[in-house]
């Protein structure tokens, strides 16, 4: 019955899969951001074996949150053995750890990688984004594991925390970048400070899955994007006029 019910959270909860870190480098493209191989090609079994057990575990952790994750709890929602889950991941932090990159390249994916293809300044920075409360719009159900992880792990030192707050830092750095760089395309006032402007446009995604998630408050998204909009009007450069669809609300470009 217990292992009936983990299986289903997965089912429930599975995150979406169209999410190393590239963020903290640049806001530019690089000849290296090319999107991941399918895990049916070029793994060999082992390695196809790993990446079905990290899928697992990263719905089964959007559902039960980072502490919820457990080697016993896996092996009960894949069907395999705690020594096989074991043989791949060896303990429960590494297992979690595991999970965190996992989300954090998915995140990479879906949020940062289609939005720097797009022009320097102010359409680069909409598009992060505009792809970033896409990417809270599906997690309304499952739950981000940056936000949750947070608050399971805030006051909880050890190397869960180092590599959550890692891949959170190297989020914000991605963001700061792109405003630096709306800065110097002269899109927003030169007086900008990007750790300024990127703590409020985080303010707003905080607001909008506490909103969307626990209230259930109609019309969060929309009020996201109205609150962004109002923000980077805030920090624009004389003669600056917003691009139109801003943030952009259509899917990024593959």
């Amino acid at each position: 019955m217990h292992a009936l019910k983990l299986a289903r959270s997965f089912e429930i909860c599975k995150i979406e899969r169209p999410f190393v870190s590239n963020l903290a480098v640049s806001a530019e493209p690089t000849p290296t951001a090319a999107p991941r191989r399918s895990p049916s090609r070029g793994l060999h079994k082992g390695q196809q074996t790993r990446a079905a057990i990290l899928e697992a575990a990263l719905g089964l952790a959007s559902s039960v949150g980072l502490e919820g994750l457990s080697i016993g709890a896996l092996a009960e929602v894949t069907g395999m053995s705690k020594s096989g889950v074991f043989a791949h991941f060896g303990s429960r932090e590494e297992l979690q750890i595991s999970v965190i990159r996992e989300y954090h390249t998915k995140f990479e994916e879906e949020v940062f990688f289609p939005a720097i293809r797009e022009a320097r300044g102010l359409p680069r920075l909409g598009a992060l984004f505009g792809n970033w409360v896409r990417r809270v719009s599906v997690e309304i159900d499952s739950g981000c594991i940056y936000i949750s992880g947070a608050v399971e792990f805030d006051d909880r030192p050890g190397p869960v925390r180092d590599a959550l707050a890692s891949m959170v830092r190297a989020w914000h750095l991605a963001m700061e970048r792109a405003i630096r760089i709306a800065i110097d395309e002269g899109h927003l006032r030169a007086d900008t400070d990007p750790a300024q402007m990127q703590f409020e446009v985080h303010g707003l995604i905080l607001a909008l899955h506490h909103d969307a998630r626990f209230l259930r408050t109609p019309g969060s998204l929309e009020r996201a994007r109205r609150g962004f909009v109002r923000t980077v009007t805030d920090y624009l450069a004389d003669g600056t006029v917003l691009p139109a669809d801003f943030p952009p609300t259509s899917a990024p470009r593959r």
